[in-house]
């Protein structure tokens, strides 16, 4: 199975939290959407099973959820 491309999402802080990250790359609709994935254990933080939804993703982390792979990017400006 070959890996999908990553995407970069651009992210105004130092940090984010896992949750609102989902949300913002447009791979979960809302809140309740980001929980569910993440107690089923469906997302990976650089290819490690993840469950917390307030775990703090810095730019550079690789973020994966149902073959989608997304990096946090620190916007300019």
């Amino acid at each position: 199975m070959e890996r999908q491309p990553v995407r970069d999402v651009d992210i105004r802080d130092e940090g984010i939290r896992l949750g609102q990250l989902l949300k913002l790359a447009g791979l979960v609709e809302h809140g309740a959407a980001a929980r569910e994935v993440l107690e089923a254990g469906e997302v990976t933080v650089n290819g490690r099973s993840e469950t917390r939804r307030g775990r703090q993703i810095a730019p550079g982390d690789v973020v994966a959820l149902a073959g989608e792979r997304i990096r946090v990017r620190r916007s300019e400006g």
